[in-house]
């Protein structure tokens, strides 16, 4: 049982710990492997803590946020006496450059954009679309022309299905009734 009285170790003293065991192990992994059989571990000794080694950070290898990271410098291809051939970045292909436009004949400000025959086609589409379509009269909603639009569909659907729905649903209605009383 261990004692409650006994600090546990902290993690620098593990750490401590394991070192130790390490480098007292690195001369007994350089001898054969039939030599002596292996020592057990040290006992962890219960040191007053530590101060942990300061962290030396050099400040050449630390880049701030802020700053530009240097381009890596290129290999050498070739090496000549004290020379050092480097290949050099092979510049950007230009964009391709833009096609001219076709040269357009110019147009006079008074003649149509289209023909007559073209113009008078269109006008007729429009007006039988015009005349399909139920267009809203001043002051109707939305939600009335598509009432309108839909009301027509919704009773040719509910006239070839609903009979068919409400027969499946009695059926189901009248089995669960004869399955109760048989029950």
């Amino acid at each position: 049982m261990s004692d409650t009285n006994t600090p546990e170790p902290t993690m620098e003293e593990i750490l401590a710990s394991i070192r130790r065991i390490i480098s007292e192990d690195e001369p007994a992994a350089e001898a054969p492997a039939a030599a002596a059989p292996a020592p057990e571990p040290a006992p962890v000794v219960h040191a007053p803590d530590p101060e942990p080694e300061p962290v030396v950070v050099e400040q050449d290898d630390v880049l701030e946020l802020t700053q530009i990271a240097p381009e890596p410098e290129p290999e050498p291809l070739e090496t000549h006496g004290d020379i050092e051939v480097h290949q050099a970045a092979a510049p950007a292909p230009p964009p391709p450059a833009a096609a001219p436009a076709p040269a357009l004949a110019p147009v006079a400000e008074d003649e149509p954009l289209m023909s007559a025959s073209t113009a008078t086609s269109a006008a007729s589409a429009f007006g039988q679309l015009a005349q399909t379509v139920a267009m809203p009269k001043q002051g109707q909603l939305l939600e009335d022309v598509v009432r309108e639009l839909l009301r027509p569909l919704l009773k040719d659907w509910l006239d070839q299905h609903l009979p068919g729905i409400v027969q499946a649903k009695v059926e189901e209605e009248v089995e669960r009734i004869a399955r109760r009383r048989l029950g």
